[in-house]
């Protein structure tokens, strides 16, 4: 039943979007990229070592052409920060990696870092002006 207005929900939406103007193709790539964030999410229970990790994380050079070094250092402050666990970070670095994008940017980076937090279930209001941009971040 839930799978059913879970449907038609992500139908009304196609529509709308199609209708502000949004291609088809776009459309089922963005529901596409949010199905594979819902799959991680629920992925949890297979990642047990890496949720305990305390390894250095090294990008692979196709890692590093997509995601620039400033993108890198943003996830290894905010690991570092205790903001993101290493599960969370794979889970961004999926997630960029699977934008169509040559090179994702910081921006988009810190984007996917909120929609992570958020599917996760962590909610970091300081995280939010942070990564947007509406604030130096500050913890008080």
């Amino acid at each position: 039943m839930f799978e059913a207005a879970h449907n038609s929900d992500q139908g009304k939406l196609a529509r709308e979007l199609s209708e502000a103007g949004c291609e088809e193709a776009e459309i089922s790539q963005a529901f596409g990229w949010f199905k594979g964030l819902k799959r991680l999410s629920q992925a949890e229970g297979e990642a047990e070592a890496l949720r305990k990790s305390d390894a250095l994380r090294l990008y692979g050079a196709p890692e590093q052409v997509r995601l620039d070094a400033q993108s890198r250092g943003l996830l290894a402050f905010l690991e570092g920060s205790g903001v993101l666990t290493p599960l969370e970070r794979e889970c961004v670095i999926d997630r960029a990696l699977a934008l169509d994008e040559t090179e994702v940017t910081v921006d988009q980076v810190k984007w996917i870092v909120l929609m992570v937090l958020w599917s996760r279930g962590r909610d970091y209001v300081f995280m939010e002006d942070f990564l947007t941009g509406q604030t130096d971040p500050r913890l008080q």
